[in-house]
This record gives structure tokens, sequence and C-alpha cells, in this order.
């Protein structure tokens, strides 16, 4: 099994966030790994992906799932609503467990969901056959 290395360091993923306490650049390190991880497996093609494109989408996989466990809270929950007297304040969490995953336009830029055109010639061509103007 090969080592590969992340796409991003936590120093990238720090000048496009904020500066990271220990604790979160250890956590930041691995989930740089799977990060990158998650999109060798999910993309074919990466390899042909710009350097800066791969560091730009690691990050963003890895700010997300680091903010979803930076709001503190409870692993499973999604909504939460306090009520105190007349006012009621309600959340709900766009990634309550924290998973790693890949919005459409980042697989756009990572080449997945281009649409490729291509065309299958039926008929064999005849090398000699003149064509008239309409290419029949």
């Amino acid at each position: 099994m090969t080592d590969m290395q992340p796409f991003a360091t936590v120093d990238d993923l720090e000048s496009r966030w904020h500066d990271l306490t220990d604790s979160e650049r250890e956590r930041a390190a691995v989930l740089l790994g799977d990060a990158s991880d998650l999109i060798r497996t999910q993309c074919a093609g990466w390899e042909h992906c710009d350097t800066a494109t791969l560091r730009r989408v690691a990050c963003a996989v890895v700010k997300r799932a680091m903010l979803a466990t930076s709001m503190g809270v409870p692993e499973g929950v999604s909504q939460t609503n306090t009520t105190t007297g007349p006012f009621s304040d309600g959340y709900t969490f766009a990634n309550p467990s924290g998973d790693l995953y890949l919005l459409d336009a980042e697989r756009r830029s990572l080449g997945m969901g281009r649409a490729k055109a291509f065309h299958v010639r039926m008929a064999p061509v005849d090398e000699g056959a003149s064509h008239d103007s309409n290419g029949l």
C-alpha cells in the first residue's frame, strides 16, 4: 500500500480559514489525509486536476467537517430549539456529524459530471466516394 501525501497542508487550511489550536491542527492533519483519499476514490481523473484545485477542494471539505464539530453539538443531533418565555431560537445543522463530502461544484471542479460528447460513424467510409454539399 502506497502512502499518498494529502493534497493540502494544515498551513494551507489555516490560510483559508483561521489560526488553529494545537488540537485542531492534529485533527486537521488527519482530515486532510481523509479528504484527499475521498477525492482520489470518488473522482476518476483527479490526477489531471491542477494542484491548486486539489488543495482548495481538500481544504473546503475539511473546513466543513471541522465547523460541524466546533459547534459543540452532540453527535447525531441535527436540530435544536430553545424557548425562553415568548422568545424562541431554532437551529438546523448542515453537517451535524462532521462528515467529509464533496459539493456538486467541487465535483465539477475536479472533472466529475462534465458532459462529454462524441460521435460514432455507423457506415464505413468510402475514400473514393464524392460528397455533395449536404455531406451525404
